[in-house]
């Protein structure tokens, strides 16, 4: 399998680098950046080939993943559509960058994904939400097995994408405050700095693979360390008068009236 790779920033390194570590067949990574002193660093980062023009990046691709930000997607793929194989399905990350807008440019029955990762994928944690276009039911597997070697993948239309993203995709910085917060309170205890992280940092890993691995429901996690008369649940008490979940409900539905205003231009 021949996987082309246009914008080598941290994301799309992050996924070619899930891609050559994760699937359990040979796969070739061919890159290109317009940078090509960090598309030759990536690439050797990777153990793929760095390209110098898009037409050699693209030669015989079977996927071209599209790592490029939205305010250049438009004229990347462009570039790509001139001299890639038309039986190439084209893998698009950008936010907010349409399924009619991709179609718009690849014209109609040409098969592409839009996918919404996150930033855990750098280190094989993250979600993507990914919509199919014109994909044979072999192609899709084929997408699911590439983006699962990053984290966990959801199969979904357009419309739940943009949703999901408005969690999974603003979701890390939401949770990294938290995480910033609760190390501040351990430096308040009396704990050193790089342990109050390490602390506050694995609690919050630690939880979220307790949920997904059992799949328990969060409110009986929680109320399973919630004794009687205890430390915990005063804590809960006052994250509760703080307004916690109501400010985590408030940014989730900012971040979704956001995305419908990019979406609308």
């Amino acid at each position: 399998m021949i996987i082309s790779v246009i914008g080598t920033g941290n994301m799309g390194r992050a996924l070619a680098r899930g891609f050559v570590k994760g699937l359990d067949e040979p796969v070739t990574i061919r890159m290109y950046d317009i940078n090509k002193e960090v598309c030759k660093e990536a690439a050797e980062e990777i153990g793929g080939e760095y390209t110098f023009t898009v037409a050699d990046c693209v030669k015989s691709a079977d996927y071209i993943l599209m790592a490029v930000k939205p305010n250049v997607f438009d004229d990347a793929l462009r570039s790509v559509c001139e001299v890639f194989p038309r039986n190439a399905v084209v893998l698009s990350i950008a936010a907010a960058v349409t399924c009619s807008r991709i179609r718009g440019i690849l014209g109609e029955n040409r098969p592409f994904v839009r996918i919404m990762p996150n930033t855990p994928a750098q280190v094989g944690a993250g979600l993507s939400a990914v919509c199919p276009v014109n994909l044979s039911s072999e192609q899709v597997v084929v997408v699911r097995k590439l983006f699962a070697t990053c984290g966990e993948v959801i199969v979904c239309n357009e419309e739940t994408l943009d949703n999901i993203g408005c969690v999974s995709g603003t979701g890390p910085a939401y949770v990294m405050l938290f995480i910033e917060a609760m190390a501040d309170a351990a430096v308040g205890l009396g704990i050193k700095r790089d342990d109050a992280l390490k602390i506050a940092a694995a609690t919050v890993m630690g939880s979220g693979k307790l949920c997904l691995e059992t799949g328990t429901h969060p409110a009986v996690l929680k109320d399973m360390v919630c004794s009687p008369g205890g430390t915990t649940i005063e804590g809960v008490k006052a994250l509760e008068e703080s307004g916690l979940r109501n400010s985590v409900i408030k940014a989730v539905d900012a971040a979704y009236i956001k995305t419908q205003k990019m979406k609308n231009g």
